[in-house]
């Protein structure tokens, strides 16, 4: 399919406009202001290039999402803008593009960029189709930044209990950053005895995660966690910042968490006291 650069288009025809209106606005603030309405126009302009279609509703006409989808691949092979537009109207199709968005991703050549716009349209649609493989994303993460894994958490977030199930049987296989990773969502449904034994665990072994995973048992609600964050949250070892996310998690158990004094050496807390 062909593959029209949408917003090089639409910088010509801003070009154009700001030549044509320049003396109607005070200054470019004013001008810039004006930008959504003036996209809004080009949308609902029928142009030449489109063959008299409008660009708004260009996509519209095309109902196939296998087609659609590798319209959205050839896009990104071709390092040209993929148009909103597009995106909209394999949204619109919903369930039906549910295939077609999971081939993609599961293609050997599928680029970051590809399976981080598949992952957001499959959240879109609400498709559950992914859920393994977004647990398995999770299972394997290290402590480095993972873009893809944090879009793919987001929609094991929005499945909601759905979710549930998988993500706790994920737990034993993963790392330990994909654990806190799952752990993040499976604190919304305590009582699992496994998800509280991990969270103790991590919160544990991972002492530069401190302040997450204490949030985390503060959101599971078991008064068990209470000693060890209260024993945390009590040493000189743990900077200001930490001490807080303890507190409110120790509160959130119906406990008093044991007062402390801070000084300039902790630089979280003297940035703080300084705003005050």
């Amino acid at each position: 399919m062909r593959c029209i650069d949408f917003d090089k288009e639409f910088e010509r025809y801003i070009t154009v406009w700001m030549k044509e209106h320049a003396k109607e606005y005070r200054n470019y603030d004013a001008m810039e202001a004006a930008m959504p309405q003036v996209y809004a126009q080009f949308l609902d302009t029928p142009v030449n290039w489109l063959a008299g279609a409008k660009p708004g509703e260009y996509f519209g006409q095309f109902d196939n999402p296998k087609q659609l989808v590798n319209w959205m691949e050839d896009y990104f092979k071709q390092r040209i803008p993929v148009p909103d537009m597009l995106m909209n109207r394999i949204g619109e199709l919903g369930l039906a593009a549910q295939d077609a968005l999971m081939n993609l991703m599961g293609k050997e050549r599928a680029t970051q960029e590809m399976k981080m716009a598949a992952v957001t349209l499959l959240r879109e649609i609400d498709s559950d189709a992914p859920l393994s493989l977004y647990v398995e994303w999770q299972q394997k993460r290290s402590d480095e930044e993972d873009e893809l894994a944090d879009n793919a958490l987001e929609s094991l977030s929005s499945l909601g209990e759905r979710a549930v199930e998988e993500m706790r049987a994920g737990l034993s296989g993963a790392t330990p950053a994909g654990q806190e990773a799952l752990l993040t969502l499976l604190c919304n449904y305590p009582g699992d005895e496994k998800v509280f034994e991990t969270a103790l665990h991590l919160f544990e072994s991972r002492k530069d995660h401190v302040a997450v995973l204490a949030d985390c048992l503060g959101r599971l609600g078991d008064e068990r966690a209470l000693p060890l964050l209260k024993k945390v949250a009590a040493s000189e070892e743990t900077p200001y910042l930490d001490y807080i996310e303890l507190r409110s998690a120790i509160e959130a158990l119906g406990g008093d968490a044991p007062e402390r004094e801070f000084d300039a050496e902790d630089p979280a807390y003297e940035a703080m006291r300084s705003m005050q």
